[in-house]
């Protein structure tokens, strides 16, 4: 495969940023999507030019890292796939690809495709814990926790915290990461002497973070590579108004 890319550059923070075009020859459909990069920043390297830079660690689509924009969608239009997921068969010979960073104000571009997504790191700092009691681990059964609701905070237990969310949202809010983070340990017994001021303070550190506002588009659920349902941010906006 042949292919044209079109990639966002920028230096730094500081950079105002600019598309360049890449040509990429003789791409294997079993590549991955941060592969192929791989290829053409050693290319560039032997050619004596400053490799992209990218987010990745696991490429097993469990860290979150890979979050880049393909073609004006996150992570690309393979649905419920990571980038470093995505193969290179979905695309076609001689296919243009454009690749920018997730685009949010509070993401700032640290280069080319690197994003700091701290903002996340600090909402889960203001509540995602629960207070536990120190000595052995209790027994597996001690607690029951019904079932529906175990299923459910598995399901918001899988967000990545990617950002795509963020990126795919017309308001640029953090509402279904965030209601993730609040449903997992809301929905558990080992949650609840927690659970108002979690949602308390977690909502409100995503304010004071300059994310914007859910008006539920829905653009978030459909783009996350977890398929959290969007009926998670309603759990959350519940638990917010009980707190307060």
């Amino acid at each position: 495969m042949n292919l044209t890319l079109k990639v966002w550059r920028q230096s730094g923070p500081d950079d105002r940023g600019r598309m360049v075009t890449y040509q990429v020859e003789d791409v294997s459909p079993d590549m991955s999507f941060l592969e192929m990069l791989d290829v053409l920043n050693e290319r560039l390297i032997l050619e004596g030019e400053e490799p992209i830079a990218f987010d990745h660690d696991c490429r097993e689509g469990i860290c979150g890292m890979c979050g880049m924009v393909i073609n004006g969608v996150p992570h690309g239009e393979q649905e419920a796939t990571t980038t470093c997921q995505l193969h290179m068969r979905h695309f076609k010979d001689g296919d243009t690809i454009t690749i920018e960073p997730l685009r949010a104000a509070p993401f700032p571009v640290i280069k080319d495709l690197v994003v700091d997504r701290s903002a996340f790191d600090r909402i889960i700092q203001a509540g995602g814990f629960i207070s536990v009691p120190t000595g052995s681990a209790p027994d597996a059964h001690s607690i029951p926790v019904k079932k529906a609701d175990a299923d459910a905070a598995f399901d918001a237990a899988t967000c990545i915290g990617c950002g795509a969310c963020v990126a795919a949202c017309p308001n640029g809010s953090a509402a279904l990461f965030t209601a993730a983070k609040i449903t997992h340990l809301g929905l558990l017994p080992q949650g609840q002497p927690e659970r108002d001021s979690r949602a308390r303070a977690m909502v409100e550190q995503m304010d004071a973070e300059g994310f914007g506002g859910c008006t539920n588009t829905g653009e978030c659920a459909a783009v996350c590579p977890k398929g959290i349902p969007l009926d998670t941010i309603a759990r959350m906006n519940r638990d917010y108004l009980r707190a307060k």
